[in-house]
């Protein structure tokens, strides 16, 4: 028999010498899924497979006065009271999965009370450990795509067990999750299946059902199963009718001797208990827990290794990888698992929200993993198809919340810009033609709230909620509009809605604040201005403007910069305006409103303002501890605005134009289509050279701090030369914006 004390030691070299032994020279080892784990950052630090349907992670209880995070279900130092298989990434508001709970324990089994302490935590790019102190139980996970894979190292015990609770969600929120119902079924003593139904959360969403099917490496000595925390020897638990609790579960228990490890497989399906037996049979049957592990690593090693940095600081690589990372977990690639209709097109859920991502995380995307992207936009045009709408916000098979503007209408304009393939614009003009001109009859879930008003006043009125960043977002997502139209040669339809993309100057108050004149101000439907309204309120879903106050939200017109600098005073005064923006800390880093902000310098001819405010919000917000992001990941969102960056440019969203920034690095490779290479070079760069003096594009002389997606798609260089002082570079010929239309042809 083994000593508990060596039994201990044998544990401590598994957790610490083991995850070396897979940490090979290659780019998955600087992901750290701890970062963004606090500070409000709501990223979950179990596995994930690259845009994948399972995310296997603790859940945590409320420990010291410390409550979990609502969304991801975790807490550092918390108490783990299972690992279950379906979570989100970096979002905020109301929770939303934490479904098929899985928990190893010793002793007698206590339903209401067998969370535990953990120490020893590790986790890499589709791997987590974690040591289970109340029971002397190591705890390790691995993912595929549609399959959770649990291995628990135990001690010698005569009273091992395994909970499985299908009832399982993550409760807390202010929108919250409700038990509709769930079952239970043990088939033999190593099978187990059921599911979980569960409505509401996030966005407040019809009832979803999570499937499972599991298998155990041992069969189990006992069985019991539980109804609403009653124990019974009865091997299923079925449904609840009518209005029933229906809290259901099973513990499986076993004789195990130290060091005995029991391996879970999880299959999971959105479709039924048969499906999930299939994915598990598909991907997991026949390999190991160590099989899966690498096989998990390696598929983000190949997916990160698109996007090649070179640099001498570990750090810096750390947080741009784990950036990359985020990026890529969400949305859930869901093709085969749609439970509402069947079709050949691609599935894709928990679009959470496309307000967030269209900004930065789609078009990266675009860049680095173009059929993704493709895919992504094929599912919202499928979704339309069968249910009338593109979604802004989806999760758990249905639509909402809307969070504005109707931004899935951006990411068609930003794919066909662009110019990707295998997508049918026509039928996705359609959908944006019917956002752009018809009220909703579930305005929280999609659509436009408040079109018919914005189509007859020009502005959405004070009095329907969020209706001055409304106004401001269906502005935006009209010049998408026109810019699709154009191009699918609807002259007319163009002409309208380029018109109506200069809406937001019906919001556009001269009043004068701080030294900046002109603001973005609340009307009402008479055409009468808010008389009491605060610079600096800032809004949820009740307020005037989402997530932004009227400074930030007078610089979001990212469709016609120009005009916004010629109604704020022209160059010098928009230069001082953002001076004031920044110095003053007027600039939310955490929310998405302003993640275009820094680069607007760059209209008014001094891209080096926007290369010190980039670094700046690099350097201050960004690190490598668990607080490492300024605040909600939102989908990766977050993480992507470092990224970009990082890579030394950033995208205007729904165009094809680039905006050029500093790098972080000194030179930065994206691996694109066919064989073809973006290289970005740094020369010279330093903590003190962040300004750009020259740059050559393939060569030549390149004097814009902008350039366009078809100047690189192709393969190129561009190579930037850095200096400690800021130059003329980049300074005359400026990025475009609608009020060029009129003047000169530029491309839409």
């Amino acid at each position: 028999m083994m000593s508990k004390l060596k039994y201990c030691i044998y544990l401590l070299l598994l957790i610490t010498v083991l995850p070396k032994a897979y940490a090979q020279n290659s780019i998955v080892q600087y992901v750290d899924p701890f970062i963004g784990t606090e500070n409000s950052g709501n990223v979950f630090p179990g596995p994930s497979m690259p845009f994948g349907m399972v995310r296997l992670s603790p859940d945590c209880q409320v420990v010291n006065g410390k409550s979990p995070n609502t969304n991801s279900g975790y807490v550092s130092g918390g108490q783990v009271y299972g690992f279950s298989h379906t979570h989100v990434s970096g979002t905020g508001g109301g929770a939303k999965y934490g479904n098929i709970q899985i928990m190893p324990i010793t002793g007698a089994v206590n339903l209401k009370d067998h969370q535990s302490s953990i120490t020893q935590e590790s986790a890499a790019a589709g791997y987590y450990t974690a040591f289970l102190e109340r029971y002397t139980i190591k705890a390790e996970l691995t993912v595929t795509h549609s399959t959770g894979l649990h291995r628990y190292t135990f001690p010698e015990t005569q009273d091992a067990h395994i909970l499985i609770d299908a009832a399982s969600f993550l409760v807390k929120g202010s929108t919250v999750q409700k038990l509709v119902n769930s079952s239970i079924k043990v088939i033999s003593p190593t099978e187990v299946e059921g599911f979980g139904t569960v409505a509401g959360g996030w966005n407040e969403g019809a009832p979803y059902t999570v499937f499972f099917y599991a298998q155990v490496s041992k069969p189990a000595k006992g069985i019991q199963t539980w109804l609403n925390g009653v124990l019974s020897t009865n091997r299923e638990v079925k449904p609840v009718k009518a209005d029933g609790i229906g809290l259901s579960g099973a513990v499986l228990s076993y004789t195990t001797q130290a060091g005995e490890q029991l391996i879970v497989k999880v299959g999971i399906s959105f479709i039924s208990t048969q499906k999930a037996k299939q994915n598990l049979e598909k991907e997991s049957l026949t390999k190991s827990f160590d099989q899966i592990r690498k096989s998990a690593s390696a598929a983000w090693n190949q997916l990160l290794h698109r996007v090649q940095v070179e640099g001498e600081n570990t750090a810096e690589k750390i947080r741009f990888y784990t950036a990359l990372y985020h990026v890529m977990l969400m949305p859930s690639n869901r093709t085969g698992e749609n439970p509402l209709w069947k079709s050949t097109e691609p599935y894709y859920d928990d679009y959470y929200a496309i307000w967030d991502t269209y900004r930065v995380s789609n078009p990266l995307i675009t860049l680095i993993d173009q059929k993704r992207q493709e895919d992504i936009i094929r599912s919202l045009i499928d979704i339309y198809n069968h249910e009338g709408y593109m979604p802004d916000a989806r999760s758990g098979n249905d639509n909402g919340l809307i969070q504005g503007g109707t931004n899935s209408d951006m990411l068609i304009a930003d794919a066909l810009a662009k110019k990707l393939p295998n997508i049918d614009y026509a039928m996705a003009y359609e959908a944006m033609a019917k956002n752009a001109e018809t009220e909703p009859v579930r305005p929280k879930k999609e659509g436009r709230e408040g079109i018919s008003k914005y189509k007859a006043l020009g502005y959405v009125p004070y009095g329907i909620s969020i209706a001055g960043s409304r106004t401001l977002e269906y502005a935006n997502n009209d010049a998408a509009v026109a810019s699709v139209a154009k191009r699918l040669k609807k002259e007319a339809d163009a002409a309208k809605y380029l018109k109506r993309a200069s809406n937001w100057q019906n919001l556009w108050r001269p009043v004068t604040n701080h030294g900046a004149n002109g603001f973005i101000w609340p009307k009402d439907e008479s055409g009468e201005w808010e008389p009491d309204f605060d610079f600096f309120k800032r809004g949820t879903f009740k307020g005037y403007l989402y997530e932004g106050d009227s400074w930030t939200y007078s610089f979001y017109v990212p469709q016609d910069v120009k005009k916004l600098i010629e109604v704020s005073g022209g160059k010098q005064a928009f230069i001082s305006r953002l001076d004031t923006f920044f110095t003053n800390k007027y600039y939310d880093v955490n929310n998405e409103p302003g993640f275009l902000t820094p680069c607007l310098y760059i209209w008014a001819g001094r891209p080096d303002k926007t290369s010190e405010r980039v670094n700046a919000i690099r350097a201050q917000y960004y690190n490598t501890l668990r607080g490492g992001l300024p605040g909600n990941d939102d989908s990766g969102a977050m993480s992507g605005w470092f990224a970009m960056h990082a890579m030394g440019f950033y995208t205007n969203a729904g165009q094809d134009v680039y905006l050029v920034t500093a790098p972080l690095f000194k030179k930065v490779t994206v691996n694109l289509l066919q064989g073809k290479k973006l290289i970005v070079n740094a020369i010279n760069l330093t903590a003190q050279n962040i300004y750009i003096q020259s740059a050559t594009l393939n060569g030549k002389n390149w004097d814009k701090a902008w350039f366009r997606h078809g100047d690189i798609i192709n393969g190129a260089t561009l190579n930037l030369m850095m200096g400690s002082k800021p130059s003329n570079w980049g300074t005359q010929n400026l990025p475009p914006s609608l009020s060029d239309i009129n003047k000169r042809p530029i491309k839409l």
